[in-house]
């Protein structure tokens, strides 16, 4: 999990978010209603923007974000999350608890940690829950 994410407004441009995407090198951005998550946006939402030929200097992120996303909690596990993720078709998901967003886990995140976590007898231990990142 990574605690340094991009964070938008649904009224913002989508040009402004995928910018601020671009310069974190990250594939998403939350978008926050005051101190609660609203939405998420990602790198498949701004292609489809781009792809609908509106101005995305004008476009708000509301209008193309993902609105009440799936969450993981802090003690999801990562096959939990993996799981979850594939199901969906997700490469994102947001971390909360007690609405509090604490970060964001990628399929990155789960695949770096499915191969340097040690493996006992074949199965998980544990402690196996979202990696720091």
């Amino acid at each position: 999990m990574t605690t340094l994410v991009v964070v938008t407004t649904p009224d913002d441009p989508v040009a402004d978010a995928a910018a601020a995407m671009v310069q974190r090198k990250v594939g998403s951005a939350l978008i926050m209603q005051g101190r609660f998550l609203a939405g998420i946006l990602t790198e498949r939402d701004v292609l489809r923007a781009a792809a609908s030929g509106s101005d995305l200097t004008t476009s708000p992120v509301s209008a193309w974000m993902t609105k009440d996303p799936e969450c993981a909690s802090s003690d999801t596990t990562v096959e939990e999350a993996a799981q979850l993720m594939l199901l969906h078709g997700f490469r994102h998901l947001p971390v909360v608890e007690h609405r509090e967003v604490l970060g964001m886990v990628s399929l990155r995140d789960l695949a770096a940690a499915r191969i340097s976590r040690p493996i006992r007898q074949g199965l998980a231990l544990e402690a196996d829950r979202l990696p720091q990142m």
